[in-house]
């Protein structure tokens, strides 16, 4: 999704425009901050987020500064007061001001004469950020920009809000990382998804998406399209699973009239629909032979013939390709061509499965879920018990995020008061899978059947708290969202049963 020049309107139509689309937020902010010291007359603007865990603005994005990431504590400097008092700040003197923080034009080389600074609050009122500008180009900021840098901060919350990152900018979120729009993780093997996207979506490559079911593929490869020069085209979906094998070349080819019974007027199918943006075949695994016949010449040279036509049609679009099949067995098997599968791998992502991403990925995860859905049921306030967290981590998830997603909304809509319990997650047992590693410690070793008792997991993700938390029970308390006493008896469980003086 790109912007181009900006004024305040424009925020409020990116953010009707954006819905659950995975692009690039930074890139999109950074665009909007690059308008918004332009609109107002400025060297440069910066957008500030408050991270709540750390107590701390941290400048996700500053035109023309070279990624040197700026921490304010709140209350520290123009932008920290402003967070601390939620009141707009202009300063037309910074050296002269004893509120200015000096040291960061020190650190980052640059000098600051005047600036403008104002609290970013979503609809609801809560505070989240700071939106500040720097450097009147022309004479002195007046009432009028101060109007202006009011009205952008509005703009900007209402943007925030229809984002994934406002989950994370809420009280007691955990501490602020983001990517993709509606793509949540931060594991190092999320990282290499991310980096392998976003240098697909540079270029025209075909790409290849694989992973398990429910793990996210079809939002990776949104994440292709809303991240590429084609943002603005078509996103066309075909599932080739879902449509008998007769059917499927009619679906991306269409048809001339008269090439069947029925036929009375030629059709185009989604290869031209998709007509400068993307098309996605998703579970391209299923693909008929034939059919995979005229996807490989579409890939060579983007031209395909109608079902029962001659005439020879060109496509200027991106194929993008997922399954959770394994193609080398299909080819194997001689369901699959050889030649098709290393035309599709130009660019090959590889999605991993819930169980193999760490600990921190699916905390952030559940919260994300919980707070969706709490806010989609209208259930503000909404939370898990400890006992019923440890029962999330101690699942294996064969049904990878979709699952967790699922699991987490049913909480919410069964959860008869504001606590989410174990019995309202209505988990479904996964013989034989493998649960996700604890946080912090090395795996400790299952029992046979790898399924341990609850009050196990509970006790040991309490220990591992405390253990990532220096020893400090209060600390760990505090994060896990329970008294220290109750921390104390979950800590008393490794021990075993409490016995009685004779």
């Amino acid at each position: 999704m790109k912007t181009a020049s900006y004024d305040p309107k424009r925020i409020a139509r990116v953010t009707a425009d954006l819905g659950a689309a995975p692009v690039d937020l930074d890139e999109l902010l950074a665009v909007l901050m690059l308008g918004v010291a332009e609109h107002l007359g400025s060297d440069r603007a910066t957008l500030y987020l408050l991270d709540r865990a750390r107590g701390e603005l941290i400048s996700r994005v500053a035109t023309a500064l070279s990624n040197q990431e700026i921490r304010l504590a709140v209350g520290e400097g123009i932008a920290g007061e402003v967070a601390r008092t939620g009141e707009t700040v202009v300063v037309n003197t910074a050296a002269a001001d004893e509120r200015f923080a000096a040291r960061y034009d020190a650190l980052t080389g640059y000098r600051t004469d005047s600036l403008m600074a104002a609290a970013i609050r979503t609809p609801d009122g809560e505070l989240v950020g700071v939106v500040q500008v720097l450097n009147r180009l022309h004479g002195r900021f007046g009432a009028g920009d101060r109007r202006e840098l009011e009205i952008t901060a509005i703009e900007l919350g209402r943007l925030l809000d229809a984002t994934s990152l406002w989950s994370q900018l809420r009280e007691g979120a955990r501490p602020l990382s983001f990517r993709f729009n509606g793509i949540v993780g931060e594991s190092a093997a999320m990282q290499r998804v991310y980096d392998r996207a976003q240098r697909a979506s540079r270029t025209q490559a075909t790409v290849l998406v694989l992973g398990e079911s429910g793990s996210g593929k079809e939002l990776i490869a949104r994440a292709v399209h809303h991240n590429s020069p084609r943002a603005q085209g078509p996103f066309i979906k075909v599932d080739c699973g879902a449509l008998p094998g007769g059917l499927v070349e009619n679906e991306l080819f269409g048809h001339e009239r008269g090439a069947f019974t029925g036929a009375g007027e030629a059709v185009d199918g989604k290869v031209a629909a998709a007509d400068g943006g993307t098309l996605f075949l998703d579970e391209i695994a299923e693909l008929p032979i034939a059919a995979q016949s005229r996807l490989l010449r579409l890939l060579q040279d983007r031209t395909w013939f109608r079902v029962g036509g001659t005439a020879l049609h060109t496509a200027d679009l991106r194929v993008v390709a997922a399954t959770h099949q394994d193609l080398e067995e299909r080819i194997e098997q001689g369901t699959f061509r050889q030649d098709l599968y290393y035309r599709l791998r130009v660019v090959e992502i590889r999605v991993p499965p819930l169980r193999e991403r760490d600990h921190a990925d699916l905390d952030r995860l559940i919260d994300h879920f919980l707070f969706e859905a709490a806010r989609k049921y209208g259930r503000s306030g909404m939370r898990l018990t400890p006992e019923a967290r440890a029962r999330l981590h101690g699942h294996g998830w064969p049904g990878n995020v979709r699952e967790l997603e699922h699991a987490v909304e049913s909480g919410v809509v069964l959860a008869p008061g504001e606590r989410i319990g174990v019995a309202d997650l209505e988990l479904r047992g996964a013989k034989g899978s493998t649960p996700v590693p604890p946080p912090v410690a090395a795996p400790r070793p299952g029992r046979p059947d790898a399924i341990r008792p609850l009050r196990e997991v509970v006790s040991d993700y309490v220990a591992d708290a405390v253990q990532a938390c220096g020893g400090n029970h209060s600390e760990a308390a505090r994060r896990l969202g329970i008294g220290r006493n109750t921390l104390l008896r979950r800590l008393r469980w490794r021990q075993g049963p409490v016995r009685s003086a004779p």
